[in-house]
């Protein structure tokens, strides 16, 4: 199990950077992988405070997550030697940062200026240009800082984004449980319950985080850091994604870019927990509550596309055994599900 050392999270907390660098032993050089508008939002402040502390701070912009990036900051890391590398900024740069790093065998410090999914903490990393279409294994972050005052200028579709994606574990666990019971696969009861956890919390606090407080953010922070644990407990992203997610893919190989990756497996999880017989009404309307896309047409989707889409999932990764490789949904069933959830 790789798991953080530190987290800490709350309004202004960016300004502990320093601090907790020497906490953990790195008190002579840093890298701060950034974009060029977290930089603004972010990077300058971690890059002024470390280098005020005393620490030697270089700065990388990287604008995707392709494997190109990665190779560049891999680069970078080789020529400065630093003994830690920052990821500041949401999802792409935190991926780079946590995938380039993990292959050098350099500790990496989460910094999110998002709270759109739970790659904030997760082992695992979402790169353009590998084999798979799917997370692959980096590393856990060593800590993260994560500044409610910072994420909370995030837009607020990030945030349903990211409210999204922990919902999604309702599904994700029920398709690891499934494969546990039809094929023996392992399940581990602790790292499922966590996610579990996590999803029941953000349920029952939608209208708080619904309401923008710096409350409601921290629940959701929270959550998402507690996912990232249980896949570290679990060596895999088994207890995060599951149906749902492979829908998700199904979707974003087909039509790139089309949704946000919260937004996308919101609506899978819907239409997974209609096929596990689950309270899928609920689930639907405590996404509602939080602002996140629970139809094909707010995502700008055709009801042919979501079909496609759903009909294609299990294709993404044979090897993982979910609802839709035991149902074995056709294309008329797909239709079906998707009508009947009221996604298309």
């Amino acid at each position: 199990m790789q798991l953080p050392r530190e987290v800490i999270v709350g309004e202004g907390v960016i300004e502990q950077v320093t601090k907790v660098s020497y906490r953990l032993g790195f008190t002579d050089s840093a890298l701060i992988i950034t974009g060029s508008r977290t930089f603004d939002v972010a990077g300058k402040v971690v890059k002024d405070y470390l280098e005020d502390g005393g620490i030697s701070a270089e700065t990388f912009i990287v604008e995707s997550a392709t494997m190109k990036d990665v190779e560049m900051v891999e680069e970078k890391i080789k020529l400065l030697k630093p003994q830690i590398v920052f990821g500041v900024g949401g999802g792409t740069k935190i991926d780079v940062a946590k995938l380039s790093s993990a292959r050098l065998g350099i500790p990496f410090i989460s910094i999110p200026t998002t709270a759109s999914h739970d790659g904030i903490s997760s082992p695992l990393s979402s790169v353009k240009g590998l084999k798979e279409p799917f997370s692959v294994k980096a590393q856990a972050p060593i800590a993260i800082i994560a500044d409610t005052e910072i994420i909370r200028r995030a837009p607020r579709r990030l945030i349903a984004s990211g409210c999204g994606d922990v919902i999604a574990k309702f599904t994700a666990v029920r398709d690891w449980r499934l494969s546990h019971i039809d094929n023996n696969e392992y399940y581990g009861e602790y790292a499922a319950s966590l996610a579990l956890m996590s999803a029941k919390l953000v349920m029952q606090n939608a209208k708080l985080i619904g309401s923008g407080s710096e409350e409601g953010l921290r629940v959701l922070l929270e959550a998402l850091i507690s996912c990232g644990v249980a896949m570290s407990i679990a060596g895999s992203s088994r207890p995060c994604s599951g149906s749902e997610h492979l829908f998700g893919h199904a979707l974003d190989m087909m039509k790139p870019n089309c949704a946000l990756h919260g937004e996308s497996v919101g609506i899978g999880t819907i239409m997974m927990a209609y096929l596990h017989g689950a309270k899928w009404k609920h689930i639907r309307a405590v996404l509602e509550t939080l602002r996140v896309p629970t139809t094909a047409q707010e995502l700008g989707l055709t009801g042919e596309e979501v079909v496609k889409a759903l009909f294609t999932a299990s294709s993404i990764r044979p090897e993982r055994y979910t609802i839709l490789n035991k149902l074995n949904l056709s294309l008329e069933d797909c239709k079906r599900v998707a009508e009947t959830t009221g996604v298309i």
